[in-house]
């Protein structure tokens, strides 16, 4: 398992992903779930990818494929608008899935994956994309700015709080990375490094990136603030009347 999100908000988007792609008492793997393209002054796109790691890798090469193929009908570049891509890595999936699930399914397993895409294109408005198991999609909306994949139900009380379209991009940043935080102390299958990714809408630059270790300072700094907030509150809620 694994936990990706990314939150759309009026300053730009925030990508946010653990590392962890098995989880057990003997045997942990770490594999990024953050996969990033940029053509500055054209489009930024990145590609969250929870489920099945050999479908979810296979679509990542299939997209890299195509972008290095001239004669590629359809690739990253040649995309007009997000929803399209949105499509394009919807239809990779199911296709890989059709190709190794039987084998899969019948030793136990799920050849499923599911996906965020976010970004923007010159002359469009940024966005985000959940992409499910079965090739569709959905976008964010303004009453939910975020996108969850993965082991998301341990840190979307947070989301739910705290994000709005009005928060500022740091903000959202902070928020995403305390989500995470959450979902790791509540299950052990999400684990760091956590890489985040913040791009600036409309400006069609390199997003800014940061991956963070357990022993980060800036993670370990967050980690207890968060912790010693957490416990001020509670400290200061209302007493029963017997009390």
């Amino acid at each position: 398992m694994t936990y990706c999100l990314a939150i759309s908000v009026n300053d730009g988007i925030v990508f946010a992903s653990d590392s962890r792609s098995n989880a057990g008492v003997d045997y942990i793997r770490t594999c990024s779930k953050m996969h990033r393209f940029f053509w500055p002054g054209d489009r930024i796109i990145v590609l969250l990818s929870a489920g099945n790691l050999a479908t979810t890798q296979a679509v990542v090469n299939a997209v890299q494929r195509d972008l290095d193929d001239p004669k590629a009908k359809f690739n990253l570049l040649k995309a007009k608008h997000l929803f399209d891509i949105a499509d394009y890595v919807g239809d990779l999936s199911q296709k890989e899935q059709h190709h190794h699930g039987p084998a899969i399914e019948k030793n136990g397993g799920s050849a499923g994956a599911s996906f965020i895409l976010g970004g923007q294109i010159k002359g469009h408005e940024h966005d985000i994309y959940l992409i499910y198991p079965e090739g569709n999609y959905i976008s964010a909306s303004i009453e939910t700015p975020y996108l969850q994949i993965g082991e998301n139900k341990y840190g979307k009380p947070m989301l739910d709080r705290v994000i709005s379209m009005d928060s500022s991009l740091n903000n959202a940043a902070r928020c995403a990375l305390v989500s995470l935080d959450s979902t790791m102390r509540s299950n052990i299958s999400v684990g760091p490094p956590f890489e985040l990714t913040l791009y600036n809408g409309d400006s069609l630059e390199e997003p800014r990136q940061m991956s963070l270790k357990l022993a980060s300072p800036y993670y370990k700094t967050l980690q207890k603030s968060w912790n010693e907030g957490l416990k001020r509150a509670f400290s200061r809620l209302p007493k029963f009347d017997w009390e």
